[in-house]
C-alpha cells in the first residue's frame, strides 16, 4: 500500500463510519460509475457544501475498488452487495487517491505543495512497478503513460477536495493557473484514466476559464439531480437515525420535531428537502441540539461579502431572518472572489457554501443552526444599520413580553418604525411581520420561533416555543387597521393554544404559561398598540394551574 496509489486510508476511514452507531448507507452511489469505467465520460465532479459527506463518499469509492484491502467484510452486508457487477469490481482496481486539502509541515509555497503529491505518487508508481521506473524528472503522467502501455494498467482517480487550492492565502493566480495545467495533464485525454471522480465546494467551469478540465461534467447541489439523493439525509433516513437514537437514549431530550427545525431544509435540485448530516449524526451521538457550524475558513469570507455590502443585502436579511424568501438569480459563483458585487453574486456564493438555502428561484434561510450564524451576524454588526438595531433590541423586547408590559413593547416597536427600514411602511402585515421578527430575534436563544404555523383552526402568525418544557410559550397574532383585541380574540376562537398540548393521555409537552400577544398597527395614526393575556397558567406537578 502507498501513500497515493492503494493507500489502506480511505478503508481504515470508511470502515470507521460503517461502524457507528448513526450510519446511513449510501453504497449505491457506487453502482452509478460502473458503466462510465472506461469509457468517454468518465470524468465526474461532485460540488457540495462542506458537511454533506463529499470525503465519506470519497473514501467509500476508494474503500470499494481499490485492491490494497479486502473490503468484502464491509460491503457484503450493505445495499451494493446486491447491484450487478458488485463482485466484478470489488477490490479490483488501481486507485490513486489525493486528498488535495493536505499540505506538507510548514508549507510556504505552491512549489513544496504540489512537489509533494507529485513525487508521493512517483513514489508508489515506481514502488509496485519498478521496470517503469523513470529519472528524477520525469512528469508523474509520463510514468503512468508508460505503466499502461508496458503493463495495460488503467488507474481510478479519486480526489477529494479538488478546490483547496483556492483557499489557500499564499497561492497565488499564477500558482493556481499551474494547478489546473497540472490536473489537465494527470487526467486530461490520458489512456491510464478509467475513472476520475472529484469532490469539492466550488464549480469547475468558474476557475477553468479554457478547456483545462472541460472533460468533467459537473453535479451541482442546486443544479443537477443526478446524485442528489446521495449527499445529505433524506426524511426517511433521518427517521430511522432517530429510531435508533430514541432505543439508545429512551430518556434522551431531543424530539424528532427539533432535529428537524435545526438541521432541515436544504433543498436539492429536484425539491427535495435534505437535512445537513453532520450536524445531525453529532447532534444524535452528542445527545444534544447545537451549532456544530464552523465559522473558519471560507465562511468568514461569506459573512465578510454581505458586511461589505451590507446596504445592498441588509433588507433581504431582514425578510430572510423572519421566515422570508428572497427572489435571485442563482448561479455557480467563484466564492472566494473578493469581487463579489451584485447581490445575485452574493446569494450565490452563499448558496455555494450552504450558508442559504434554495428553491424555485428563491434564496432563504433553512434552519435554526444557519439562523442562530445570522443572529450572531445582526447582533454584533453596526454595519447593518436598522437591521443591527432592530436585533439590539430584541431582549428587552421579550422580556417586556413575558412581563406583559405593553407600553414598553409599543415603544420598540415604535422605534422600529421610525427606523429607515423600507419595511416599516406596514403595506401588509407581512411588512410588518419582517419588522416583529427583528425585534424578537434575541427570543430564539431560548425559544423555536415559527410563523404562519399550523395551529389548532388555522395558521398563527408566530408561536415561540420554548426550549425547556417549564418556561413560557407565546403565542402572537398581528393585525393591521384593527386592535390588539381582535387579534388576541382570534388566537382564542381558533384554538392556537392546542400547539403546546401533548397527545390526550399523555403530559404536557409545556408546563410553563401559555401567553397570548396581540399586537396591531394603525396605518392612519402610525401607532402600534399591544395587549399579552395569559391563556393558560403554569401546570405545576399535580397537573393543574398554579
Amino acid at each position: 500500500m502507498g501513500a497515493y496509489l492503494n493507500s489502506g486510508s480511505p478503508y481504515k476511514k470508511y470502515h470507521a463510519v460503517v461502524t457507528d452507531s448513526y450510519f446511513v448507507d449510501k453504497t449505491c452511489f457506487i453502482c452509478e460509475f460502473f458503466e462510465a469505467l472506461g469509457k468517454e465520460r468518465r470524468y465526474f465532479c461532485i460540488t457540495r457544501p462542506r458537511r454533506f459527506g463529499k470525503t465519506v463518499m470519497a473514501n467509500m469509492m476508494a474503500a470499494y475498488f481499490c485492491r490494497a484491502i479486502d473490503s468484502s467484510q464491509i460491503f457484503n452486508k450493505l445495499k451494493i452487495a446486491s447491484c450487478a457487477g458488485y463482485l466484478k469490481h470489488l477490490n479490483s482496481h488501481d486507485v490513486i487517491f489525493i486528498d488535495f486539502s493536505r499540505t506538507p509541515q510548514n508549507c510556504r509555497s505552491f512549489r513544496q505543495y504540489i512537489e509533494r503529491i507529485q513525487n508521493g505518487i512517483k513514489n508508489d508508481l515506481e514502488e509496485m512497478y519498478p521496470e517503469c521506473k523513470g529519472g528524477g524528472d520525469e512528469a508523474v503522467w509520463d510514468i503512468l503513460g508508460e505503466i499502461c502501455r508496458k503493463r495495460g494498467r488503467a488507474f481510478i482517480f479519486i480526489m477529494d477536495e479538488w478546490d483547496a487550492v483556492f483557499h489557500v492565502p499564499y497561492f497565488t493566480r499564477e500558482d493556481q493557473k499551474e494547478y489546473l495545467l497540472f490536473l489537465k495533464n494527470l487526467l486530461k485525454d490520458q489512456d491510464y484514466v478509467e475513472l476520475a471522480y472529484m469532490t469539492g465546494i466550488l464549480p469547475i467551469a468558474k476557475y477553468s476559464g479554457g478547456s483545462e478540465l472541460n472533460m468533467f461534467a459537473e453535479y451541482q447541489m442546486t443544479a443537477k439531480e443526478r446524485f442528489g439523493s446521495y449527499f445529505g439525509f433524506s426524511e426517511e433516513e433521518t427517521d430511522r437515525l432517530y429510531a435508533e437514537y430514541r432505543k439508545r437514549n429512551p430518556n434522551g431530550s431531543i424530539t424528532r420535531e427539533a432535529l428537524a427545525w435545526w438541521y432541515d431544509g436544504y433543498c436539492t435540485a429536484d425539491g427535495t428537502k435534505i437535512y445537513n448530516p453532520r450536524s445531525v449524526v453529532q447532534a444524535l451521538s452528542d445527545s444534544q441540539l447545537g451549532n456544530y457550524w464552523t465559522g473558519s475558513g471560507p465562511y468568514g469570507e461569506i459573512f465578510y461579502y454581505i458586511r461589505g455590502n451590507a446596504a445592498k443585502v441588509r433588507d433581504d436579511l431582514a425578510y430572510m431572518m423572519s421566515g422570508g424568501r428572497v427572489e435571485a438569480g442563482i448561479q455557480e459563483y467563484a466564492a472566494t472572489s473578493k469581487e463579489l458585487r451584485t447581490k445575485d453574486q452574493i446569494y450565490s456564493a452563499m448558496v455555494v457554501y450552504g450558508l442559504l438555502a434554495y428553491e424555485n428561484g428563491e434564496v432563504f434561510i433553512p434552519n435554526k443552526e444557519l439562523m442562530d450564524k445570522y443572529k450572531e451576524l445582526l447582533m454584533a454588526d453596526e454595519e447593518l444599520g436598522y437591521v443591527h438595531a432592530l436585533a439590539k433590541e430584541s431582549a428587552r423586547m421579550l422580556k417586556a413580553t413575558l412581563a406583559g408590559d405593553t407600553e414598553t413593547m409599543q415603544q420598540i416597536l415604535k422605534y422600529a418604525h421610525d427606523t429607515e427600514s423600507p419595511i416599516s411602511a406596514y403595506s401588509s402585515e407581512a411588512e410588518l411581520a419582517a419588522v416583529v421578527n427583528l425585534v424578537y430575534l434575541a427570543a430564539r436563544d431560548k425559544y423555536r420561533v415559527e410563523r404562519e404555523d399550523k395551529a389548532g383552526e388555522g395558521y398563527v402568525d408566530f408561536i415561540f416555543y420554548p426550549q425547556r418544557r417549564e418556561d413560557d410559550g407565546i403565542i402572537l397574532e398581528l393585525k393591521t387597521d384593527s386592535t390588539p383585541l381582535k387579534a388576541l380574540q382570534q388566537i382564542k376562537d381558533r384554538n392556537y393554544i392546542l400547539r403546546f398540548e401533548g397527545k390526550l393521555g399523555e403530559r404536557p409537552k409545556y408546563t410553563g404559561r401559555i401567553l397570548g400577544a396581540g399586537i396591531s398597527y394603525d396605518r392612519k395614526t402610525k401607532e402600534h398598540f399591544c395587549r399579552v393575556e395569559v391563556l393558560r397558567r403554569k401546570i405545576t406537578d399535580a397537573g393543574s394551574g398554579d
